[in-house]
């Protein structure tokens, strides 16, 4: 176990795909977020108040190298603007608890500014010195699949880009405090990204551009249940993160019993717009499996879904199911046996599919896929 790092201060809604800046809340109200600006932003922003656009540059640079744990830095700016920004620029986000699983997994719970909270997860890799980040787009989640934690939450609201980043940077402080550093990030936290895919691009944009966080356009993943625009809209940006859908069935019958959004966008047509969106990046996509016990696990579910995949290319990743309770629609789940499990993969292997399983990491915290609900219990202030 890694040593504990220092304590750190159908669909419910209308599909929404809007690409574009993010409205700044905070300008709002008065309030300056460095998180919730781009360059172009924040140069705007300092033309009117009367100073150079140039100062914007190495303020945001300062800002990303240093992150949201240091607060005061020699910007060398003119007085007047110095003291608009103020000594210690407003965060959105706020690092509320902290928990540490067996095997080293970290999950935050970030307050936010209207006192909802999210779930971050920090992953430790095989590598010594590297881990991976899990990033919430939204607080709770609209898609109402029946074996998520999350979804038991219901939908309450959209984080804001500058929400989304600093997310991103309490998770590279975190691995920092391991030392660490964050090698990728995955949006498979609370939230379905691409009915908030204006402010989640907003943010990738920062986070992985090499001007601002330079993570990488290839250590980001977006993750969705299969919302058909939004993979064409994220196509449409020419970003090139990879993708990671969340199929868990062969069939829309079955699917759509797990994953509501499966009533509106089927199997075949999300397969589709996936196989164009990485004919368009060559990556291969991903497909997300979970396995339930007589459910989806059978061979003949095996074989349909290897044909399915037929001369795609693309790669699936099975998931053991982490216990949640009791379901949306009031029954349980249960993971698929070893033998079962083993079969399935075997199956899939055999007719050419590429597959393996994906680690669990954090069960006993309740950072796992799947878990993320906002839990405080057993969480240290």
């Amino acid at each position: 176990m890694l040593a504990r790092p220092p304590p750190a201060g159908g669909l419910a809604r209308p599909l929404r795909v809007r690409l574009g800046s993010a409205a700044n809340r905070c300008q709002r109200v008065g309030v300056i977020a460095l998180s919730d600006y781009d360059l172009s932003g924040l140069q705007e922003q300092f033309a009117s108040w009367g100073y150079s656009t140039s100062h914007a540059a190495r303020v945001l640079r300062a800002y990303y190298s240093a992150g949201t744990e240091t607060r005061k830095r020699p910007w060398h700016l003119p007085k007047g603007l110095a003291a608009r920004l103020g000594a210690s620029p407003a965060s959105l986000t706020s690092v509320a608890a902290r928990q540490v699983a067996a095997d080293g997994t970290t999950k935050l719970l970030l307050r936010l500014g209207d006192g909802r909270a999210v779930e971050s997860v920090l992953m430790p890799d095989y590598r010594g010195d590297r881990a991976a980040g899990c990033i919430s787009s939204q607080v709770g989640c609209a898609m109402g699949c029946d074996f998520c934690a999350t979804a038991k939450m219901g939908f309450e609201r959209d984080l804001g880009s500058g929400e989304i980043v600093e997310q991103f940077l309490a998770l590279r402080s975190e691995a920092h405090a391991y030392g660490r550093r964050l090698q990728t990030i995955v949006f498979m936290g609370m939230g379905e990204p691409m009915l908030n895919l204006d402010n989640v691009i907003a943010a990738v944009r920062r986070i992985a551009g090499n001007d601002l966080g330079g993570l990488g356009w290839r250590q980001v993943t977006v993750s969705t249940v299969g919302i058909v625009p939004g993979i064409e809209a994220l196509a449409a940006t020419g970003l090139g993160v990879n993708l990671a859908v969340s199929l868990h069935a062969p069939d829309d019958e079955t699917r759509a019993r797990l994953l509501p959004a499966g009533k509106r966008y089927k199997v075949g047509p999300i397969l589709d717009a996936a196989q164009a969106y990485q004919s368009a990046f060559g990556r291969p996509v991903s497909i997300q499996y979970c396995l339930l016990r007589d459910v989806n696990d059978s061979l003949p579910q095996a074989r349909q879904l290897a044909k399915l995949l037929l001369g795609r290319r693309m790669h699936v990743n099975l998931l053991r199911y982490n216990p949640t309770g009791l379901s949306l629609c009031g029954g349980t789940y249960a993971a698929a046996s070893d033998g079962t499990a083993d079969r399935f993969i075997a199956e899939l292997r055999a007719h050419g599919v590429v597959a393996h399983f994906r680690r669990p990491r954090g069960p006993d915290i309740d950072a796992a896929c799947g878990q993320l609900s906002q839990k405080t219990s057993g969480l240290q202030y």
